[in-house]
C-alpha cells in the first residue's frame, strides 16, 4: 500500500518545461476559481437591487460551490497529468470542459433573467 503523495517519487521526473506548463494550467484554473468566488461575493454584497434577495443568495451560493469544485478539479487534473508524465503515459482527455461551459452558460442566462426581472 503506497502512502499519500508517493507518486511524486515514482517514475522519472519529466522535463521541467512540461511540469511548469502543467503548473501554469493549474494556476489558470485556480484563477478561474477565485474569479467565481469574487463574483459570488460581489453579487451578494454589491448588488442589493439586482433581484429578489433569495434568488441573489441562491446564485451566490451556486457560484461559491462552483468555485470549490473548480479548485478541486484543478488539483486533480494537475496531479493526473503529472503522474502520466512521470510514467511516460498519454495524458487523459477530459470532456469536463463541455460540462463547465454548459454550467456557465446556464448561469449566465439565469443572471441575465434575474437582472431583467
Amino acid at each position: 500500500m503506497r502512502r499519500k503523495g508517493q507518486w511524486r517519487e515514482e517514475g522519472v521526473a519529466p522535463d521541467y518545461r512540461f511540469s511548469l506548463a502543467n503548473e501554469r494550467t493549474y494556476l489558470a484554473w485556480i484563477r478561474t476559481s477565485l474569479a467565481l468566488l469574487a463574483g459570488a461575493i460581489a453579487l451578494d454584497q454589491l448588488t442589493p437591487d439586482l433581484a429578489n434577495p433569495t434568488i441573489r443568495l441562491i446564485i451566490s451560493c451556486f457560484l461559491c460551490l462552483c468555485s470549490g469544485f473548480v479548485a478541486i478539479y484543478a488539483y486533480r487534473r494537475w496531479s493526473y497529468n503529472e503522474q502520466a508524465m512521470r510514467h511516460n503515459k498519454a495524458l487523459r482527455y477530459t470532456s469536463n470542459m463541455k460540462l463547465i461551459s454548459t454550467i456557465l452558460l446556464i448561469l449566465t442566462i439565469t443572471i441575465s433573467v434575474a437582472i431583467s426581472i
